[in-house]
Order: C-alpha cells, then sequence, then structure tokens
C-alpha cells in the first residue's frame, strides 16, 4: 500500500526552506500531495495558478525531483477534506523556529479533532534553511536584494517579473 503525506501551505512563494522538507519527506513516504492553498482571506503575491506553476517548475524543471512520487493541487477546502480525498492520514508540516512551534502544535491539534485519524508531522528544514520564509524572500526581491540562496531559478525568475 502507498503512504501519501499531504504538505499543505501557501508557496507564495516556494522557498528551499519548503524544498527542504519536501525532500525529506520523499525519503518518508511513496507520494507527497503539495497542497497550495486558495483561501480568500490571504493576500497573496501570486494567483493559486501562478503558485501551481511556479511550484512544478521548481521541482519538477529545476531540481528534476520525481514526477511520479510528487503532485501539486490547489485547495480551497480544510486540510483534512484534502486528506481524505487523496486518501491520506500523514499532514507534513515544516518547522523553522521555536516561534512556529506554538501555532503549528495548534492546528494539528485543531486537524486531529476534525479528524481523529489524522496524524500531523513535523519536519525541520536545514540550518541553512530555517531563516528563509516567503515573507522575506518577496521583500528582499522587491527591494532588488539577491535571493539565489532562498529559493530556485525558475521562482526568483517569477518574483522579478511580478516586480518589474
Amino acid at each position: 500500500m502507498n503512504k501519501v503525506a499531504i504538505y499543505p501551505g501557501t508557496f507564495d512563494p516556494i522557498t528551499y526552506g519548503h524544498i527542504d522538507v519536501i525532500k525529506k519527506s520523499l525519503k518518508l513516504f511513496d507520494k507527497i500531495v503539495v497542497g497550495v492553498s486558495d483561501v480568500s482571506n490571504k493576500n497573496y503575491l501570486f494567483s493559486s495558478d501562478e503558485r501551481i506553476d511556479i511550484v512544478n517548475k521548481a521541482l519538477f524543471k529545476d531540481l528534476k525531483l520525481n514526477k511520479n512520487k510528487i503532485t501539486v493541487v490547489s485547495f480551497s477546502s480544510l486540510t483534512t477534506d484534502l486528506c481524505k480525498k487523496y486518501k491520506s492520514n500523514i499532514i507534513l508540516r515544516g518547522l523553522r523556529a521555536v516561534s512556529d512551534f506554538e501555532y503549528e502544535f495548534q492546528l494539528a491539534g485543531m486537524n486531529r479533532k476534525l479528524n481523529n485519524n489524522i496524524e500531523t508531522i513535523f519536519l525541520m528544514s536545514d540550518v541553512e534553511s530555517q531563516i528563509i520564509s516567503s515573507k522575506f524572500v518577496k521583500e528582499i526581491v522587491k527591494l532588488n536584494g539577491d535571493i539565489k540562496k532562498f529559493t530556485t531559478k525558475s521562482t526568483i525568475k517569477s518574483l522579478k517579473e511580478k516586480y518589474e
């Protein structure tokens, strides 16, 4: 039986921190569903379609990861509903710092209350990636800074085009 894990997030844009979590999870699970959240209460830089395109290019064009093991989808439902759709009982979440933990702990608890068969697994990104956030990447590129250490070539191109 294939073990499927759901990795939800906004990925606005995807960073090496996200990618590190995806790479680590590929060692643990047969298939990863990267769920690009499209809830309307967020102020996204990129549309849902743009974010899916950016994630696909980063993972498959830039990094040449295995397309058979990763699926990128948009969702605007509860993460627990996405789990049901893909027959998964695992939600992946990345942790960068202790400050992330309280929010992630509450979120995991709420997901568990919504579906008590779901487990949340927290993965730490490597030390070099722990400081990276999509928010900071957007701010740096907006101010014409160098973001090569934070995300992939195609993502950088998309960000620069957005700010031109």
